[in-house]
């Protein structure tokens, strides 16, 4: 589109009606949309802003809360929602009857979370490295998660046969989903060890189903929280930002193993699963009591008790 002169602001051209505009009321002007984006500067703050969050995060969110209801905006949301279809992830529904079909804490589960991304040469270190392992596996592969997984050259996201041998195969030795119901899969009792990128919802969630975690940090606090998985709490183990199948298939045996160390992290896990369940959301838990008096602040302006969790 070309650029317009400033002229355009105020010689009546912002009286131009739209037609094009998916969702919005007939009739609309150019002087009816929002006064930030009324600029002749492509290079203006705010409209890259706008159009970043359009073009960009909106499309990569997990979901969005739009501050309306269907009925003021039923033409406008229905408009959104033909763009953005996907933006609550669908959970698949394999994943418990292909967990049951397995030994008591004989699966990895492999999941580094919604907006961590690999290339396609990493993918297939770690595929490789699961199935090398030996251990079933349980593997989320986000549709947006491999960066150069469409870049035309027909190469295929995982290794040459590694479907047909791993996952095909019937032999149940893994399964590749797009995502899954990730409280219910850490506590299923056939979930041996979470293969984890640390996030701390991840984190709360592997303590709180006593799993063992094999840590891959990826960035943030993921690191920090994987210090604290491998060294304070005792549940994990640290993989390398690098790691490649080796070093995969090795974590995998240490924590999934009948070594001491494996034996001492379920041992620490157990307790953290007990620690969350009775010391924290049980009734007179930590974080129910504080959640009450959060919720009594809310209702009448009562001071709340901070406890610590």
């Amino acid at each position: 589109m070309a650029q317009k002169h400033e002229s355009c602001l105020t010689n009546g051209y912002l009286d131009t009606r739209l037609d094009w505009v998916a969702g919005m009321i007939a009739g609309v002007r150019l002087r009816d949309l929002p006064t930030f984006i009324r600029t002749t500067d492509p290079d203006d703050v705010m409209l890259n802003i706008t159009m970043k969050q359009c073009e960009l995060d909106a499309p990569a969110a997990d979901g969005i809360l739009l501050n309306t209801f269907d009925g003021l905006e039923r033409a406008a949301l229905d408009a959104i929602r033909a763009r953005l279809p996907n933006t609550i992830a669908r959970e698949d529904g394999r994943c418990a009857a292909w967990l049951d079909a397995h030994a008591d804490a004989a699966v990895v589960y492999a999941n580094f979370g919604s907006i961590t991304v690999m290339g396609r040469a990493q993918v297939g270190e770690f595929a490789r490295g699961l199935a090398a392992a030996g251990a079933p596996f349980l593997w989320v592969i986000r549709p947006d998660m491999v960066r150069d997984a469409g870049d035309g050259d027909g190469e295929p996201l995982l290794p040459e046969g590694f479907e047909e041998e791993v996952v095909a195969s019937g032999s149940g030795r893994g399964l590749m989903v797009g995502w899954c119901d990730q409280e219910a899969v850490l506590g299923h009792r056939e979930t041996g060890a979470f293969l984890s990128h640390c996030g701390w919802n991840s984190t709360v969630e592997s303590l709180a189903a006593g799993v063992p975690m094999l840590c891959w940090p990826f960035f943030s606090e993921q690191v920090t929280n994987c210090r604290y998985a491998c060294e304070e709490w005792g549940v994990g183990v640290e993989m390398a930002r690098d790691a490649g199948r080796r070093e995969v298939e090795a974590a995998v045996r240490e924590v999934m193993g009948g070594g001491e160390k494996a034996a001492a992290m379920r041992r620490k896990a157990a307790e953290w699963k007990e620690k969350a369940a009775a010391a924290a959301v049980a009734p007179g838990g930590s974080s129910r009591r504080n959640l009450k008096s959060l919720f009594a602040e809310i209702a009448g302006g009562v001071q709340p008790v901070i406890n610590p969790v």
